[in-house]
């Protein structure tokens, strides 16, 4: 009996392990659809996974016009498979020549440093 049921305990759980790759997929895929469609907008894109703890890796997109843009996925496993699917350059990290490429407007200053130093607040 007892080992019947190991064998059940363990046949759930490569069920759940099934499941749980085909989620991961699922959102790598739709990850990877998102970035497609940045780089499309944006004539291009590279790219940085950056982990954000238990909350999950943070994905940030550099389009070849300077637009930038994130997404977050759910794992670091996820994000990485995403923008390999996406076929991007990724970086390591988010360095001189790679932050330099990013092209920021009003909004940005103003939100980023402007409250800080006493500018003008975005409503």
């Amino acid at each position: 009996m007892a080992d019947t049921q190991q064998v059940d305990e363990q046949a759930t759980e490569q069920v759940d392990d099934g499941k749980q790759a085909a989620r991961a997929e699922r959102k790598a895929a739709k990850l990877a659809k998102e970035i497609g469609a940045f780089v499309r907008e944006h004539g291009g894109a590279e790219g940085q996974v950056a982990h954000l703890g238990q909350k999950g890796a943070r994905i940030v997109l550099v389009g070849e016009d300077g637009g930038w843009g994130d997404l977050v996925a759910p794992t670091h496993a996820i994000a990485l498979s995403a923008v390999e699917k996406a076929g991007i350059t990724v970086h390591e990290d988010f360095d001189g020549d790679f932050a330099a490429k990013v092209r920021t407007g009003p909004y940005e200053w103003t939100r980023m440093a402007g409250i800080q130093i006493g500018g003008p607040k975005n409503a």
